[in-house]
């Protein structure tokens, strides 16, 4: 028996590292090329490419579906050719991941380029972000985020904030550096926190006034300085909502790229239902209200555009499942339910 043990134990040692070594060597490798231009070059010659114009994602329709399309390195020399741009444009391009078979990803920009254009020659559109990460498959969303989020720094990064003189990208796009002050530059994400405020029975959403008609979503904002990440959830209710934080727990966390490059720190907060009454800061929400369990299982069956209804108001919906706001909810309902 013992010896059976052994041999199961083994063997299931062998397939762990054999995983946890295919995901080592991606990750060096991706280290490698973010040290090596030389290396970095090279591999755009076999990379793939996924484009933006103007920050804006280009998407492909296959019947209902979205999809984003790769263009191989070939394909993608032969469509600069077409607009008589030259190879320079690659080094244009930001490294943002690689596949298990080592096939380097690129992103790469061509807002200069005429859009339409593009867009004909390619059979495809160039798509708002906000819309693209949710019509996208869930495993392109991230992608697209990050890639948008680094093009983004770039794009405003190209001077050094002490001497003002243009920084230079490495060829990997994983850094910028000022030669006349030997600064070396690179990007950073903000914390934001995003909490589920439940007093036991209910939990409460609000909106802005920015957000699409209808849409509820967990309260949410930005660390100060100094802050640690309970404190700032705590802080944070206070001022929008004017509740007291009795206990809170950590739930996930997820880059969004909103306004920016925001990493967004997922908790669930409790607070007394005797001291629920909520206080809502208007020059930072529109609306904010306790939900009960019926109400938020419903809502989350419901589509932004079966929302309306015939008296032109709107019933709550609350963000897809691709944001963390989603998964704070439906784990409040599965606790509710438990």
């Amino acid at each position: 028996m013992a010896a059976i043990y052994q041999a199961v134990y083994r063997r299931a040692s062998s397939l762990f590292c054999r995983s946890h070594s295919t995901y080592v060597r991606k990750m060096r490798y991706l280290n490698e090329l973010k040290e090596d231009d030389n290396l970095c070059r090279q591999a755009q010659t076999s990379g793939t490419f996924y484009l933006f114009h103007n920050l804006s994602p280009f998407l492909q329709k296959v019947g209902k579906k979205y999809w984003v399309p790769q263009l191989g390195a070939a394909e993608m020399k032969r469509t600069l050719e077409k607009f008589k741009e030259t190879e320079e444009w690659i080094e244009k391009s930001v490294l943002i991941g690689c596949s298990d078979e080592h096939v380097p990803h690129f992103a790469l920009d061509l807002g200069p380029l005429e859009k339409s254009v593009i867009e004909s020659e390619l059979e495809g559109s160039f798509t708002d972000l906000r819309k693209a990460l949710f019509v996208v498959d869930e495993k392109d969303s991230p992608l697209l985020a990050s890639a948008q989020s680094l093009l983004r720094w770039h794009d405003s990064h190209q001077y050094c904030s002490k001497t003002g003189q243009p920084t230079q990208k490495n060829v990997a796009g994983s850094k910028r550096v000022c030669h006349a002050s030997g600064i070396t530059y690179y990007p950073q994400m903000s914390p934001v926190v995003i909490t589920l405020v439940s007093d036991g029975s209910r939990c409460l959403l609000a909106r802005q006034p920015s957000f699409p008609q209808g849409m509820f979503t967990a309260l949410s904002g930005f660390c100060d300085v100094g802050e640690n990440v309970e404190e700032t959830v705590r802080r944070e209710v206070a001022e929008e909502v004017g509740l007291e934080v009795e206990s809170l727990w950590y739930s996930a966390s997820q880059h969004w790229p909103f306004p920016s490059s925001c990493l967004m720190i997922a908790c669930h907060t409790l607070v007394r239902a005797q001291q629920a009454e909520i206080r809502m800061n208007s020059l930072e929400l529109e609306e904010a209200r306790w939900f009960g369990l019926e109400e938020i299982v419903e809502g989350l069956k419901r589509e932004p555009r079966s929302s309306k209804q015939d008296d032109g108001s709107f019933l709550p919906w609350f963000p897809p499942r691709q944001a963390i706001a989603h998964q704070l909810i439906r784990e409040w309902v599965k606790h509710q339910t438990s």
